[in-house]
């Protein structure tokens, strides 16, 4: 056998430890780590170009003549010496027909880099157990989706019709429009409403996570794997919805597997040789441009064209502000229930949320409403507890000084009466605190 110079670079640009023999046993090739793990092994001293010696001659203990004999691989093999502890996998090299031996090849992982790996592989296995935990959790229907204005009952009505295809669905729109709600209630709207709903965000994963979360391993796939193998999202939404939150962040080889999946509704797990039909509906969401991603060549344009057959393009909270009070009204019902009391907000608060432009979209509502609510010690958002930077650009308070003053009191009061409580007892400590008469309490607390 012979190796190509291009080839040898690839080989010794690599961390892994790699060696090649021919049938006879000689050494036909080993890279710079391979030969940097044998001088640390011989005490130090550079052995030079080890082509040409018998690997029996060096390695008294190598399996690799085993794999020569049997035609068969050995893989996840554990071994250590004086101070190295590593993985080696060893593969037979066959010619084109398959069936004429020509040599073998030992791929070696030394620890470290495997424990690192490991760690990823570990933390990755733990966010896919929460994952598949989460799954079936599609609560979100078209009857919870808050649409009243033009742009917003444009978007659900077309969203609905594409529901009931089982055509991919791309979701765009800015972050934090709601794309995780419309994709539960397209899944919950179509015939696979009884499947699995899952959804995994790209942008969360490197490349060699996110292939083994969507598309699984076989066991001993590469050091640290399960020995048993794991599945990954397409098998376990089988007959369900996959949500692909984020995909503009998907890597480019990444993106290769998955239009191969789109066009032959097959996977391949990692370190396996054998396809897999599965049967899921993709739903595809990003909040990226995917025409600019395009021409910079960090999307395929394919891949584009066979999530793109129905886009549903979901408009900011600024350009369909009729949805706001409506919107407000939802959130605080929600919010009510977690803290287990009723929060309402004051008109003057309201007006303060429809004069915000809301860069954030629903999920700055959400999260503005539930720091207030926190805040407001009468189970009311008045436009004090607000976030002061919510519509302060174009916000002024027209009242008069009276009625500031008269808001502020009563604000007061009623800190007060949280704190000593409701009954007489409490007023008449709350009174005490304010400095005013039992009688005032009760005055400026009926006043409007």
């Amino acid at each position: 056998m012979t190796l190509s110079k291009e080839l040898r670079q690839i080989f010794n640009a690599m961390r892994e430890g790699i060696l090649i023999i021919d049938t006879d046993g000689v050494i036909v090739f080993g890279n710079e780590a391979y030969r940097r793990f044998l001088n640390r092994e011989g005490g130090g001293e550079d052995i030079g170009d080890i082509a040409g010696y018998y690997l029996r001659d060096l390695r008294p203990g190598a399996r690799l003549p085993e794999v020569l004999r049997t035609g068969r691989p050995i893989l996840q093999e554990p071994r250590q010496e004086v101070e190295d502890v590593y993985f080696v996998n060893m593969y037979p090299i066959f010619a084109d027909d398959g069936k004429t031996m020509l040599g073998g090849l030992s791929v070696v992982t030394f620890m470290e880099d495997a424990t690192t790996f490991q760690k990823l592989l570990q933390g990755a296995e733990q966010r896919g157990r929460q994952m598949l935990h989460r799954i079936s959790k599609a609560e979100s229907t078209f009857h919870t989706v808050v649409a009243r204005g033009e742009k917003s009952v444009a978007c659900k009505e077309f969203a609905q019709r594409v529901a009931a295809s089982d055509a991919p669905v791309l979701l765009t729109g800015e972050s934090g429009v709601g794309k995780d709600i419309y994709a539960q209630a397209i899944h919950n709207a179509s015939p696979r409403s009884h499947g699995v709903f899952t959804a995994i965000n790209c942008a969360t994963f490197n490349p060699e996570t996110l292939n083994s979360e969507l598309f699984g391993y076989v066991g001993g796939a590469f050091p640290g794997a399960n020995p048993n193998g794991k599945i990954g999202l397409f098998e376990a939404a089988e007959g369900g919805t996959l949500l692909l939150d984020e995909i503009g962040e998907m890597r480019p080889d990444v993106q290769s597997k998955l239009l191969r999946t789109l066009q032959e509704r097959t996977i391949r797990p990692v370190g396996g040789v054998t396809e897999i039909p599965v049967d899921v509906r993709i739903i595809a969401a990003t909040s990226a441009d995917l025409d600019q991603y395009i021409r910079e060549g960090r999307f395929r344009a394919d891949l584009y064209y066979r999530l793109n057959i129905f886009r549903v393009a979901i408009p900011p909270l600024r350009e369909r502000m009729e949805d706001l009070p409506f919107l407000t009204r939802q959130f605080l019902g929600e919010i009510s229930s977690t803290m287990k009391r009723t929060i309402s907000i004051s008109p003057e608060a309201m007006n303060q949320l429809k004069l915000h432009d809301w860069p954030g979209n629903v999920r700055e509502l959400r999260n503005v409403l539930e720091f207030s609510a926190f805040l407001s010690s009468d189970g009311i958002i008045h436009r004090e507890s607000l976030p002061p930077h919510v519509g302060a650009a174009k916000w002024r308070d027209t009242t008069s000084l009276y009625e500031r003053v008269k808001r502020y009191e009563r604000s007061e009061i009623q800190k007060a009466l949280q704190y000593y409580g409701d009954d007489l007892k409490g007023k008449k400590a709350a009174a005490a605190e304010l400095g005013i008469s039992l009688a005032s309490l009760y005055s400026k607390l009926k006043e409007e």
